[in-house]
């Protein structure tokens, strides 16, 4: 069926749906959603699926365990977003170099070295850009494990400047 065919059978109710969607649209334009975010919750490629963090700190996609391969700094990036739902802004990122050492530290069995500790703090340096490098090493293994539109929702993003998170509802980020 048609747009024509739908709108021929039940004009009224058609244009009152219509004109709901373009106050609603409106709404969330004023509340500083973009078309391109809109555009995203509207055509998903797939439903979104568990996102699962075994114990040794794999990171699998579903039941299937789909995994989503990272170099070990980059997932430490990773988890600490994961870790925190509210967001950060990458301003504030030298407030969280010592979670994220923790985190590295049990991503690499065999210790920090200089080199590592160095890297910890570059990436928490916000007058660098290893963090923006390690957000898009995420970006890349999330759209080539699932496509870009759907990979959406589980990489880390924001405003320039404002706030950085992962979108993903926690109920479905299982912690085994």
């Amino acid at each position: 069926m048609t747009n024509t065919d739908i709108n021929s059978e039940k004009p009224e109710l058609y244009n009152t749906l219509v004109e709901e969607v373009r106050e609603k649209v409106q709404k969330l334009k004023e509340l500083g959603m973009t078309e391109k975010e809109m555009a995203t919750l509207l055509h998903t490629e797939q439903p979104l699926v568990k996102l699962i963090v075994s114990k040794n700190f794999r990171i699998y996609l579903s039941d299937e365990r789909k995994e989503i391969p990272m170099e070990p700094l980059v997932k430490a990036v990773y988890l600490l977003f994961l870790k925190h739902p509210e967001g950060i802004m990458f301003k504030c990122l030298p407030d969280y170099r010592k979670e994220l050492t923790h985190i590295y530290d049990k991503l690499r069995p065999w210790g920090l070295t200089d080199r590592a500790i160095q890297s910890i703090e570059d990436v928490t340096n916000p007058l660098l850009n290893s963090i923006n490098e390690k957000c898009a090493r995420i970006r890349k293994a999330f759209v080539n494990a699932m496509g870009s539109k759907t990979a959406e929702t589980y990489i880390i993003k924001g405003m320039r400047g404002g706030i950085k998170k992962i979108a993903l509802p926690r109920d479905l980020v299982i912690w085994e």
